[in-house]
């Protein structure tokens, strides 16, 4: 049996008197993306840096491929891509040379800046400083460095936070060509629609804790309620509402009625979302 490509154990981190991160375990297969879901404060960047050796836990143990991360952040860190919300990039230097940089501190001798960035939609400015980069050009700018080594587990922290449409789609399709090469994705965000269209499983995170961790599909038939909602001609010549809980005893019963009884003009059908789900387990939203 393949080993997990990620291994959480009672995983604690307190910063002073607050506890960021509660005892949470969990595993992440090699080739899979994991959604890590939840509102800002809820632990998840704190996570990101435990795991990827940028913090030492208080308590408990993270392996990545195989590896102590607490005994081994070179030999770990030598393996992993790391995208962070907030850029850090040289700012006086030139696309080109930022990734330059970042290959020699890796060790890559194989690299193509150019190639790289024309991968992530900055093909033609590699000359330019990344002072004139706009904020989506900055935030691809972040994914490419993060790509530089091939790493075997990328983790993203908000990477699409606050972009454009276009820049957010790109970001997106490159997650999924990593994907498709083999990587593991460790993808933190509070957009639960990014999530749900991504992952393979989500785990929630809630004042530290790990709530709910399952496939998506698995959580909205576990916590959500199916409904189906129409509009039917009323009485005064306009249209009326009317919705249908699916999946209950009474559903065929109420479907055949409104079929039946009311001139129905549009129907739909809708899920439980992510969101939805998210805040019916914890009584809270994801601002």
């Amino acid at each position: 049996m393949t080993q997990p490509a990620i291994i959480a154990e009672e995983l604690v981190y307190r910063y002073g008197q607050l506890t960021a991160v509660d005892h949470i375990s969990f595993t992440v297969a090699e080739g899979e993306i994991l959604g890590f879901l939840g509102p800002n404060g809820a632990g998840k960047s704190t996570t990101v840096k435990m795991l990827s050796g940028q913090l030492r836990p208080k308590e408990g143990r993270a392996t990545l491929l195989g590896l102590d991360v607490a005994r081994h952040p070179k030999q770990v860190q030598a393996q992993i891509g790391v995208c962070f919300e907030i850029t850090n990039l040289y700012e006086q230097m030139t696309g080109i040379e930022n990734l330059t940089l970042f290959a020699r501190l890796f060790g890559v001798k194989d690299f193509d800046a150019g190639a790289l960035l024309a991968r992530v939609g900055l093909d033609g400015r590699g000359k330019d400083r990344v002072e004139t980069y706009s904020k989506g050009m900055k935030q691809r700018m972040m994914i490419a460095r993060a790509l530089v080594n091939r790493p075997r587990i990328l983790f993203l922290d908000e990477p699409t936070e606050g972009l454009d449409p276009a820049s957010a789609v790109a970001i997106r399709n490159i997650i999924l060509e990593e994907r498709a090469r083999g990587a593991t994705v460790f993808l933190t965000t509070h957009d639960m629609l990014e999530a749900d269209k991504l992952s393979h499983r989500v785990a929630f995170i809630n004042q530290g804790k790990i709530v709910a961790l399952d496939t998506p599909h698995a959580l909205k038939q576990r916590y959500g309620q199916r409904r189906l909602r129409a509009q039917v001609a009323a009485a005064d010549g306009g249209l009326a509402e009317r919705e249908i809980v699916l999946d209950r005893p009474e559903t065929a019963a109420e479907m055949q009625a409104l079929f039946s009884q009311e001139q129905v003009i549009t129907v739909h059908s809708e899920e439980a979302t992510l969101e939805d789900i998210f805040i019916d387990i914890t009584g809270r939203g994801l601002a």
